[in-house]
């Protein structure tokens, strides 16, 4: 997202808890580019951060929560503060990173979160963009990579289900040419944009892809859904859960943008296809 705003002739503040590490992945030399630390928890330093803007996006996420670091706190509070801060600075443009699926009416709380925190931004700043991505792949992702590592070790591997979720991938650099490109829309273009890729798969039909691509003879076994939360309720008391009680919600329910809601197209973006990009994603798994 970052090089993408950059390329486009923008200069980017980086906002976050840890600079050193967001400056790690930058040219050290690199031109209109600077980090600044800001916890989303202080109003000071998020003021201070977007000080002398024209625009932000917010792209603070939570998967698992830990003690006070709630979904609440992070995707309904958060989202809150940062869009009444914005506004209060005068800034033009604002872009909020949601997800294909929120639903405030949820029953899940991840899910729930996320839906009422587009709410709160609408309210806090009316004229935000709300970005909706698709599950999102790409080099060294969190959905591709690690099913690719696992296939290559793995002779069996136990599904979600019985594998017929649907998914839509949205290729990660896509989604930051939309962000890139929201910031910089005229305010005609649609509040509220759903980013998903050029094809629909069952998730079976995706680990088969998977599979063939690095020529792998797996055996793809159904697990049901209350075993995986029973997989996640052990999970959680790790430091580190391989298995999310939100992962398995996400999996629970299809991943697809809406007929109804503007994506790709709205802003002239071809999206990739996981096949084009999945060689990049599976070399040295």
């Amino acid at each position: 997202m970052v090089r993408r705003l950059q390329e486009s002739g923008i200069s980017v503040r980086v906002a976050s808890r840890h600079p050193d590490r967001s400056r790690a992945i930058f040219d050290a030399n690199a031109t209109k580019l600077q980090f600044v630390r800001a916890d989303v928890q202080d109003d000071g330093e998020v003021r201070a951060a977007l000080a002398g803007c024209d625009g932000a996006v917010n792209a603070i996420s939570l998967y698992a929560e830990q003690g006070s670091t709630t979904f609440e706190s992070i995707h309904v509070q958060a989202a809150r503060r940062i869009a009444q801060l914005a506004r209060e600075t005068g800034m033009q443009r604002f872009v909020h990173i949601s997800g294909i699926g929120s639903d405030p009416n949820s029953s899940s709380k991840y899910i729930s979160a996320r839906g009422q925190g587009e709410l709160v931004v609408k309210a806090a700043f009316p004229n935000a963009k709300r970005l909706r991505p698709a599950v999102m792949f790409g080099p060294d992702d969190r959905f591709l990579k690690p099913l690719s590592v696992l296939i290559s070790r793995l002779p069996i591997f136990p599904m979600f289900g019985k594998g017929e979720t649907r998914l839509q991938p949205a290729f990660v650099g896509d989604v930051a040419h939309a962000i890139a490109d929201l910031m910089q829309a005229p305010d005609t273009k649609a509040n509220a944009v759903e980013c998903a890729g050029p094809d629909i798969y069952a998730y079976k039909e995706l680990l088969e892809i998977v599979a063939d691509a690095m020529r792998k003879r797996v055996q793809f076994v159904p697990m049901p859904f209350a075993a995986w939360y029973a997989l996640a309720r052990i999970s959680s008391w790790l430091p580190n859960p391989q298995v999310t009680r939100t992962q398995v919600e996400l999996m629970e329910i299809d991943n697809v943008a809406s007929s109804k809601t503007p994506g790709f197209s709205e802003l002239g973006i071809r999206p990739t296809s996981v096949k084009d990009v999945l060689p990049k994603i599976i070399c040295g798994s």
